[in-house]
């Protein structure tokens, strides 16, 4: 007589990182030709979005057999490096054409949609069905306070314009006419941001890798996955993320342009939305799988990597390409948006512990800043 069926878990089985996402991968050639022969905006954004699902699925199954072996602070690590490489990428693209805001808009919503989205999507869905997740709040905090540095390199140059007289720019305009001091205290702040960054590597990795990488009871399963098959997956799965996020990012703006959307709200909310729907698909898995820890990593840290990162990178790198340098400079709601959802975050991961209803309040706050930014 054979056993008990076990009851269908919906949330194990959207999330279980094995299975159906691999059964959309013809989809990643079918995104690849659709664009090679320049088929219409919407069928190539729709199979391009489809493909990202199961690079996402192996990036997850990657990250996961790293944290065993390795902890879920570097698995995290390597997650949003890879994650946010197609990014930058393609972000070295829209800086060499000059589309600064573009840039910028698209850097203010990945901050956005990982601290608010993503941490509200994993809140949500780890949180449902249990009364609390739980994670080491010193992680999180010291991830927390690196954005707040963040915040201060992008409030300190608009307070310096505004106390010269000059105004901030409008949404969404191309800034060329500011003083050539602005550039050298955007290159000046870009150095000290990296160092940070790399300051804040060596504390997570180095002197408090205990804080970072606890020790678990939770040994690999049979039949693991080795270090090295684990990076090589995760490596395959950036390159494929990439390929698939170079041609979502290509078809978006026109597909948007066919509904109405203005190319403000596209960088700021859509191509930040798709360009890391790897890691907020995986951030959500390991909040699924009670995994609170990595999901943390994944939704913070990311948001940490692109404001001490790859937005000092891409400043500095401006200086070589491009029709003029890329000054942090941003407008006055971009600025406020940052700093609500740097402390809204900061407020709800500092007991190290979370709920679905905290979810839900991120994705609520995230909910009311798209519509603000839509009808500006």
């Amino acid at each position: 007589m054979s056993a008990t069926a076990e009851p269908f878990n919906l949330r194990r089985f959207l999330f279980s990182g094995s299975g159906w996402p691999y059964l959309l991968v013809p989809f990643i050639a079918i995104a690849v030709v659709l664009d090679l022969l320049e088929a219409d905006a919407i069928l190539v954004f729709f199979a391009s979005a489809l493909g990202v699902v199961p690079t996402a699925a192996l990036m997850g199954r990657a990250t996961e057999e790293l944290s065993h072996r390795a902890g879920p602070g570097i698995g995290g690590l390597l997650n949003v490096t890879f994650g946010n490489a197609p990014e930058l990428i393609i972000a070295l693209f829209a800086l060499n054409a000059g589309l600064h805001e573009v840039v910028k808009a698209s850097i203010v919503g990945s901050i956005l949609g990982n601290l608010l989205l993503v941490m509200g999507a994993a809140f949500l869905i780890g949180g449902w069905g249990r009364e609390r997740n739980r994670f080491v709040a010193e992680a999180a905090s010291a991830q927390a306070s690196m954005l707040l540095l963040a915040v201060v390199a992008m409030v300190l140059p608009a307070m310096f314009l505004l106390a010269r007289g000059d105004e901030l720019p409008a949404l969404g305009e191309e800034a060329t006419n500011f003083p050539a001091s602005v550039e050298h205290m955007s290159f000046a702040v870009a150095i000290v941001l990296l160092l940070s960054y790399f300051a804040g590597l060596w504390f997570s990795l180095r002197t408090h890798h205990d804080v970072f990488n606890p020790d678990t009871e939770e040994e690999a399963p049979e039949g693991a996955w080795s270090v090295r098959r684990s990076v090589l997956m995760l490596a395959g799965a950036g390159v494929a993320v990439g390929l698939m996020s170079e041609i979502l990012v290509g078809s978006i703006e026109e597909a948007s342009e066919g509904i109405g959307l203005s190319p403000f709200f596209v960088s700021l909310i859509i191509v930040a939305v798709v360009g890391n729907a790897a890691e907020h698909w995986v951030a959500v898995y390991f909040a699924a799988r009670n995994k609170m820890d990595i999901a943390i990593s994944i939704a913070i840290g990311s948001s940490a990597q692109i404001a001490l990162f790859v937005m000092p990178v891409l400043v500095l790198v401006s200086f070589l390409i491009g029709p003029f340098p890329l000054a942090m400079e941003f407008s006055s709601i971009e600025i406020g948006a940052v700093l609500l959802a740097v402390l809204i975050a900061s407020h709800v991961s500092q007991d190290g512990e979370s709920t679905w209803f905290e979810g839900v309040q991120l994705l609520a706050v995230y909910v009311v800043l798209g519509i603000v930014f839509y009808f500006v």
